[in-house]
């Protein structure tokens, strides 16, 4: 393969999109290009000025809920219909500051950074490990928890990563967990309170061993159990665990359901909180995991039906190592069907528009265009429409509707350019000889040079990595 050709898959599939002259910088050695970005943790950090911690997240979550219940206690059924809604949203913009911020921030880096496969295997885990901001009480959250959680882990094992994403408040706000109570624990039988047991279940059958991976609804019970007492120290919880600060994970003992536990034919004694992370680091090296994994990376990096043997090649280096990322990112580096010409993978709404305005070179764009652009695209960061995640196949995205949204927003990008661009030199630069004659002819007979980025934009090399 042609070093212009490998540096144009390492760049566009790998990576977010080839900015002007990556391809140059990556045509020597593409693979090394691609390895040299999982060596040091640093190049995963997104560093942003006056984006929150954990705490200072849920402080301001703590202020939201208060000033909510000052506003609407006692009053609801004085105040008008409009009256109730402004004092349910007022309180509610300062989250949603915050959460616009960190899409921002995430966007900004998106378009500069020169370690694009590192920064997609950020958003492919933190999608693996969603938390959206669906619920007033995660809008805070699902910035930071990709932050300080999913960048955070990227040189370290699937294990590590998976107990400290469970433990974060944005995972158990977003799965419910924070109030789970066993209900023979200590409050759980004075409160005649519930088992919660969404957590336990998303875990089994979404980010470890699949639907498909052998568990059953007394595992997830069973799970569930074990995770009683996993919490966040604020408001009233705080109390319970002396020296917690707003947002600090907390295990409360008098929450948790006493008793052996048995998980996947495996038993385990009643330790408090360690009964539920052994549970998850069991989970974390399962061949099951190992297997929904390899496949989950397989699908996103080479097709939506990936083949068995770079599947079968990702699970066993996943197996034998341990579950070490970085040693999993490079077998996929290495994989031959990862390296094939031909682009299977279709963009997502977010890839297309990272790679359309990395290609174009803006290093900056203001936030209403961040706003309407990944609004009229339908994949706004942070928003998955459930625990799943967003989507990563064609049928998904590729609809006649989503289509004609993409070539609205690439004529407004591309007007915006202006007349004095070259579009064939411009696609170019970012797809190199991938680029096809025939969208080079269409673009050559278009009427203006916007109309030529557009098709550009639009050509199916383009639309597809």
């Amino acid at each position: 393969m042609p070093d212009s050709l490998a540096a144009a898959i390492a760049v566009n599939r790998f990576g977010l999109g080839a900015r002007q002259g990556e391809l140059e910088a990556a045509a020597p050695d593409p693979k090394a290009w691609l390895s040299r970005q999982l060596k040091d943790n640093s190049v995963f950090v997104l560093s942003a000025p006056g984006l929150p911690t954990t705490r200072v997240a849920a402080e301001a979550l703590g202020s939201y809920l208060e000033d909510l219940k000052t506003k609407t206690a006692g009053n609801a059924g004085k105040m008008t219909p409009e009256a109730q809604e402004a004092a349910i949203l007022k309180p509610l913009q300062q989250l949603r500051d915050i959460n616009m911020n960190e899409i921002e921030a995430r966007t900004l880096h998106g378009l500069t950074t020169g370690n694009s496969f590192a920064e997609r295997l950020v958003l492919f885990w933190s999608n693996h490990f969603t938390v959206s901001a669906n619920k007033a009480v995660t809008i805070p959250f699902a910035g930071v928890f990709e932050r300080e959680v999913i960048r955070a882990g990227m040189t370290g094992t699937f294990a590590d990563l998976l107990v400290a994403a469970t433990r974060h408040p944005g995972m158990l706000l977003y799965l419910d967990q924070a109030q789970s109570m066993g209900p023979n624990s200590k409050t759980g039988k004075r409160r005649d309170k519930g088992l919660n047991e969404n957590l336990a279940r998303e875990i089994l059958e979404l980010q470890t061993l699949g639907a498909q991976g052998g568990y059953t609804q007394s595992d997830v019970t069973e799970f569930a159990k074990a995770l009683t007492g996993w919490s966040l120290a604020g408001g009233r919880t705080k109390v319970l665990v002396p020296g917690a600060v707003p947002g600090d994970f907390i295990f409360i003992d008098r929450f948790h359901e006493p008793g052996v536990r048995t998980v996947m034919g495996k038993r385990y004694a009643e330790t408090g909180e360690e009964q539920g992370e052994a549970i998850l680091r069991d989970l974390a090296i399962h061949p099951s995991t190992a297997q929904r994994i390899a496949t989950k990376l397989a699908r996103h990096f080479i097709s939506d039906d990936p083949p068995a043997a770079a599947v079968e090649a990702l699970a066993k280096r996943f197996r034998n190592s341990g579950g070490r990322l970085p040693a999993l990112h490079e077998t996929l580096i290495s994989l031959e069907a990862a390296w094939q010409p031909e682009a299977r993978k279709f963009k997502s709404p977010n890839e297309f528009f990272l790679s359309a305005l990395r290609l174009v070179g803006l290093p900056k764009i203001e936030r209403k265009g961040i706003v309407a652009g990944y609004g009229l695209l339908g994949q706004v960061p942070f928003q998955a429409p459930s625990p799943e995640g967003w989507p990563d196949d064609a049928v998904s995205w590729a609809g006649p509707d989503a289509v004609i949204k993409r070539v609205e927003w690439a004529q407004g990008l591309s007007d915006r350019m202006g007349s004095k661009i070259r579009p064939e030199t411009l696609v170019r630069g970012g797809l190199g000889p991938a680029l096809s004659v025939q969208t080079v002819q269409s673009m050559a007979r278009a009427e203006s040079a916007s109309q030529g980025l557009t098709l550009g934009l639009m050509s199916p090399e383009f639309q597809r990595r």
